[in-house]
Formats: C-alpha cells, structure tokens, sequence
C-alpha cells in the first residue's frame, strides 16, 4: 500500500484540521506496526506528534484508509456479502468512475463529433495542397491526431461513428499504421479505451514528430489562421515536435524513422556518451610464460665453459597486445567475476582456434550446416549452440529443455562424492578427471517448467545453461550435475528471452509485463528493472563488454540501457512491426535489429542513428547473428531463407558518407550489400551461430 501525502498552502481552519486527523491516523498506522524510522520522519516534517494520538480510535484509522484505497466503508465490506442490489450498486459505481477516466477523452459536455470531423477534414485538405517539399513531414501529423479523435468520439459513446470515422480517414496514412488502426477497430465499448497499450502509450507519452523549422511555421500558421481550436487543443495535449534546422526531410527519410507508437525518438534520447569499445583482454603470455628462473652470473670462475641459457621463445599469437579502445568503458565499471585459471585456459583456447579463422568476404563465403529437428510433437519453441559449438539446447511446448552433443564426446556427469574426495585437486586436468565416463549420454533432458520454454542461453564457460517459459520464471541448470540449481522470480507474465553476459556472471531477461531485468547467479533478486518500453518486450541481448543491454519491443522501438545506472542512453525507431530479434557487430558499435516487418536495420550506437536498412525476407526475421570477424551478417527467418549481407562494405560506406541524426541517407538498393541467399526445403530458421573459426551453424524445424 502506497500512500500520496501532498503539503496544500492556504485554505481555511477546517481543511487544515482535517488534514492533521488524516496525518494522525496515518501516525497511528505507522506506530502499530512499530515502523519507528518513518513514525520519526513523519512526526518531523508534519509537525505532529505521538502524544496527539489519543483522540484517534480504530475505526477512524479505517475509515481514512477505505478513503484513501477508494473503497469506502472498509468494515461494511469485511463484515457483509453484497446483496444483488449491493453487486448492482457497485456496478454503477465503477461504471461513473470509468466514465470520470473518460471525460478528459472528451474534454467538456457540449462535444460535437462533426466539428471533430470538420477539423481534420480542413487538416487533411491543408497537408494535400502544402508545396512537396513540406508535404511529406506535415503528413505524420495526421496519424496521431486522427487517432487521438478516434478516441474521443469512441469515449462519449458514439461506437458507429467513430468506427465510420476511421473507415473513412485510413487512405491517408502509410500502411504499417493500419495495423493500428484495426486494433483500434475491435474496441467496442468506451472502457476499453482504457486498457489499451496504444491508448496508453498515446496517454503516458507525447508522439514524437521530427520536422523542420519551416514546416512547424507552416502548421502553426495554418491552426492560427483557421482558427481550429479543436486541432490545436489535441497538438498541446498529446503532441511533441522536435524540431530543426535545415531543409525539410522528403518522404524516404520520413518514413525510415517512423512506425512506432510513440512517432520517433527525441534528440535528447541519444545525447548522452555511450562507451561501445570492447574491454582489454587478459594477458595470455603471463598466464601460459613461467616464472624466471633466478639469473646465474655469466662470468663464473668454476664453470667458464658453461653453455648460456636459451630464452623461451614467445608465442606470436599470445604476445599481440590488444590496444586500448578511447571508446570502452573502464575495467571497473561493472563488477565483474576474476578470472579463475580454468576460466583462462577455455580462453586460451579460444584463442587459439580463433587464429584458424576463415576470413569471410563476398568471394569467400562461410560454409553452413543445417540441423533440422525432426518429429518433435512437443513443438520446437527455441534453439541454442553453445559458445565452443559442441552443445545444442531446445526448448519445447512441453516444458522440457533438451540437450545434444554435437561432437563425438558424450555429456558426462560428476562422480559421486566419495570419487571426487580421492582426485587431486591441484592436477591441472582436474576438470575432466572429475567427470564420469560411464555416465556419459548422447542427449539429456531437464524438467521444472510449468509452462512452454521460450529461450535458452549457454552460460560462456560452458557448465550452465538458463531457461525461460511462459510459467513466469527463469532456471539455472548446472551441466555437471544435470540438475536445476535455482530458480529465478520476479517477473510477473511470460518471459520471453534470456541472454548470459559475454564475461558470464550476468544474465538479462524480458517478459510480457514491458520490462527487462538484470540479475546475477548468485542472487535471486533483479538488480536493475528497465522500465520504458511501451508494449512486452520481446528481445534481449547483451553488449560485447558487458556493460550494456539492448532490448526489442512490441511497441516496434529499439532501447539501449546502461547496466550501471539503470537508464535508456539510446531509442531508436524504425521498424514496422514487433521487433524480434537482435545482435551486436563485433567491434560493438553498431546494432543489428530483425522484425516481423520482414526489415532489418542496422543502428549506430555512436550516436542513436538508423545506418540502413536491408530488405531481403518476405517473413519475419527470427534470428540474426554476426560472424566473428564482423564482415558478415547472417540472417533467416520464417519465410525459409538465409541471408548474407557485406557488412564490411556497408561500414565503409556509412563512415564515408557520414550523415547527421536528423537526415537519414537514402535507402541502397538491396542487392549492393545481398552476398547470397540460402533457402532451406521446408524448414523455418530457429538460430543461426558462427564457430569460432567462421563456419555457419543453422537449426530449423521441419514443418511437413
């Protein structure tokens, strides 16, 4: 329970005295559940005291909490079952509360949906006859206002009209709002108003329209002129320009940043430094170089024939230094986990199977291997590869999570206790001495969810594995015991995807109830709730240096938050559709996003601006991912296909023609940076990876 206390200056003695018997009350709450902290606070900025609580009964602490929770007569509730005449009562009651949230749809008592409809005729005639060169951005005026009148006639209750309204109108917006509008269309009665997202949106956030300075004179001229107070009242309430200077943007790069439900991102959404570079990395030479042997002096009198020691000859490879990135954030600035030994061999090795690595370019392209799951009557929902590629996970409607080798070696389990107490725990190959050969299995399955599991992720060492479902939580499994090891809550609808830290430790997840979370393993607490999108989110995924999280919604935008203070430091709009999936470049500046608009785009993080867009798929784009070189982007969706873009060339081309936020460049023409598609028979794209050494890994789902 949450009270709203409010300090009101002026009035007359019997408002004030009112005031003080509800702060007493308040008081005497607080004090009986021995809350002393807030029973001083209060006592200190209300100027009231506990010794004034002698005039305050019981039933006067109740009566002013059913005022305050809006229930009235708290005890009248507890004590009686309502009588039909009570249920009817109460029905009335709610339905006045629910008109009361209305009016302000409609402002005052004297509406007239004709007028409304006059105005945005009139609007809509000025857009039409407007020069070219303004015409294309007056034009995004006339979504959100048609929408916001839609509103009004809907809330005083003329269904019909409102619904002849938009029937009559929705020839003059671009398609990818009509969606919109036919959501808007199933509304039936004034109270659903309410517990729409797009209503909400519309309420919670002003929509965004980007315009040059000459088309804002334009259209403040035209509303002053024509004197259309009813178009006016709706630009003050529920419209934001931002506005610049400069020539006016033409229709390509309108519509390249529009879409969203709430118009295009403000400038000030992208103003602050995002620090995109990639950490340092450890020194392998000190890991793998032993300790200098103590020097012996060269000129010893007893031994002057002694041959001279060798110095170990260092491995090119580990004796590359990274250099250091002016755009990465400090090694500090997130906690993150020390590296054990163990954590530093898989590295290494890491490492040195990346020196293997094909170099991919429109002349050599990636070999690709597709596994396609057969007779899976669960109903595949998700697919993952584990870093190293030698284990697959599926989730299934069924609630089960399936694991598979995909090398010849088997998944082991620990020994038992008593085997584990006779190893030697300094051996250098304890790692595998503690797994058990005879436990060793092609496949294993984990059960816990109550629900369908909607993503796996692989934790980067390899030894856990995370699960989401549609049951609201996330699990923990330990790959060694092959059991779940916690269970993550907190969410309070499906989650949808989950995504382990590149340096582990970290884990991200997001669900139907519009906000993402970041946890810890060691924790069973969030430690940030990002709150912002409008809409579920449906997609996650994790910087390359840990210290931020990207996130796809609903509500067809593309957020950016930093770990360490919580906040959205990007907000990109674009796309057309829900946002499905995402992926970070490997230099970590820029931001690949798929949608079920069948687009996907690729975002500078620099700055918050759209680089391009690619048109390819014909469905939506379910999975994307960059090589490890980050020359090549893959992407496949539903309309089985698999897309390789030159992402090489399309930085080239970006850095060379450098462009400002408020003018995007105009669209490419798609097969410029296309460098193959691969279609499969019958089977949608579930995941894309690449190997550490560039080969292409697929997983679909056969659908006879």
């Amino acid at each position: 329970m949450s009270l709203e206390m409010s300090n009101i200056n002026g009035g007359n003695g019997t408002q004030s005295s009112h005031e003080k018997r509800e702060l007493l009350c308040l008081l005497k709450l607080i004090k009986k559940y021995q809350l002393k902290s807030t029973e001083e606070l209060l006592c200190q900025e209300a100027n009231v005291s506990s010794a004034e609580l002698s005039d305050i009964s019981e039933s006067d602490v109740q009566q002013v909490l059913g005022a305050a929770l809006g229930v009235g007569d708290a005890n009248r509730e507890r004590k009686h079952v309502p009588s039909p005449a009570q249920g009817h009562k109460q029905s009335a009651v709610t339905e006045a509360n629910a008109a009361e949230a209305l009016a302000k749809f409609i402002g005052d008592d004297s509406f007239d949906a004709q007028h409304y409809e006059q105005a945005y005729k009139e609007l809509r005639t000025f857009v039409e006859d407007s020069l070219d060169i303004y015409k294309h951005e007056l034009s995004m005026v006339l979504y959100p206002i048609l929408v916001q009148i839609y509103f009004k006639i809907l809330a005083s209750g003329l269904r019909e009209k409102a619904k002849e309204f938009i029937e009559k109108y929705k020839c003059d917006l671009d398609g990818y709002y009509i969606e919109g509008l036919f959501s808007l269309l199933m509304l039936s009665k004034p109270e659903e108003l309410l517990e729409n997202d797009l209503v909400v949106a519309m309420e919670q956030d002003k929509f965004v329209i980007r315009m040059s300075r000459d088309s804002h004179s334009l259209f403040k001229r035209h509303i002053q002129d024509r004197r259309q107070e009813v178009v006016a009242d709706i630009v003050s309430k529920y419209l934001h320009f931002d506005t610049y200077e400069g020539m006016a943007r033409n229709k390509l790069q309108c519509v390249a940043t529009a879409g969203s439900h709430i118009g295009e991102a403000k400038r000030q959404d992208n103003k602050m430094r995002v620090y995109y570079g990639l950490l340092k990395e450890v020194d392998f030479q000190t890991l793998t170089t032993p300790a200098p042997a103590p020097e012996e002096e060269d000129d010893d009198p007893d031994a002057p024939d002694r041959p001279k020691k060798k110095k170990p000859k260092k491995d090119p490879l580990l004796s590359k230094k990274s250099k250091s990135d002016p755009n990465a954030p400090s090694i500090d600035r997130i906690p993150l986990p020390e590296l054990k030994d163990s954590d530093k061999l898989l590295k290494l090795k890491a490492l040195r199977e990346a020196s293997k690595r094909l170099a991919l370019n429109k002349d050599q392209l990636p070999s690709a291997v597709f596994y396609t799951v057969l007779n899976s009557h669960q109903g595949v929902t998700c697919a993952e590869i584990s870093d190293d590629s030698t284990m697959l996970a599926c989730g299934f409607g069924d609630s089960s999570v399936r694991i598979w080798s995909l090398t010849p070696a088997k998944l082991r389990a620990l020994k038992d206790a008593d085997a584990l107490r006779e190893l030697d725990k300094e051996s250098a190959d304890i790692n595998v001495r503690m797994l058990d050969d005879r436990s060793g299995e092609v496949t294993r399955s984990f059960l816990g969810h109550t629900g369908p599991v909607y993503r796996c992720a692989f934790a980067p060492e390899m030894n856990l594995l995370l699960s989401c479902s549609e049951d609201g939580t996330i699990r923990l499994w330990s790959l060694l015991t092959w059991s779940c090891v916690v269970t993550y809550r907190g969410h309070v609808y499906p989650v949808w995807d989950v995504r382990f830290a590149p340096h582990g430790y970290y884990f991200v997840s997001c669900s139907y109830d519009k906000t993402a979370r970041l946890w810890a393993t060691d924790s069973n607490q969030a430690l940030r709730v990002f709150v912002g999108h409008l809409s579920d989110v449906d997609c996650v995924q994790f910087h390359p240096n840990s210290n931020y999280v990207a996130t796809g919604s609903s509500d067809r935008t593309v957020r950016l938050w930093d770990n360490m203070t919580g906040q959205s430091v990007r907000l990109m709009t674009g796309h057309k559709g829900s946002v499905s999936s995402l992926a970070f470049s490997a230099c970590g500046r820029y931001l690949a996003s798929g949608s079920v608009d069948h687009n996907i785009i690729i975002w500078d993080l620099s700055n918050g601006s759209l680089v391009t867009t690619l048109l390819r798929h014909t469905s939506t784009v379910s999975t994307i991912t960059f090589s490890r070189d980050g020359t090549v982007l893959a992407a496949a969706g539903l309309d089985n296909n698999l897309t390789l873009w030159d992402f090489h060339k399309v930085t080239e081309d970006y850095i060379s023609n450098h462009i400002t936020v408020s003018h995007h460049q105009d669209e490419n023409d798609e097969d410029v940076y296309l460098m193959r598609t691969f279609p499969s028979k019958n089977s949608p794209f579930i995941t894309l990876h690449f190997t550490r050494r560039n080969l292409l890994m697929c997983v679909g789902l056969f659908k006879s």
